[in-house]
């Protein structure tokens, strides 16, 4: 009878993972929360940047202040509404999209 060892890793992200996330709903979910937060905020400052427009005139185009689009694409930032993704998706030409896909845990490898 062969016995299959458990694979050792010095991957710190890993190693982090199997110890604070693996098997604990709460901390999957926060997870998951923040790694939206932060897709969120790439793509509003992504777009933007390719559009050629500083914080300060993409805010002019949509009535609001550069400390809000700065705000708006930060990674820490939990306020996001559908209603200020419309007006900056409007603004750069483009439109929201929302998809509700599966729970699945993501392995970090």
């Amino acid at each position: 009878m062969t016995t299959k060892k458990s694979r050792k890793t010095t991957d710190a992200r890993e190693i982090l993972y199997k110890l604070l996330v693996e098997g604990k709903p709460e901390m999957e979910a926060l997870l998951e929360e923040e790694r939206t937060n932060l897709d969120v905020a790439e793509q509003i400052m992504l777009l933007r940047t390719k559009a050629g427009l500083s914080q300060q005139a993409l805010a002019d185009k949509i009535g609001t202040t550069a400390s809000a689009i700065s705000r708006l694409e930060s990674a820490d930032y939990e306020g996001h509404s559908l209603a200020m993704l419309r007006k900056i998706a409007t603004a750069l030409n483009k439109r929201v999209q929302i998809s509700f896909l599966p729970l699945e845990v993501e392995e970090v490898v």
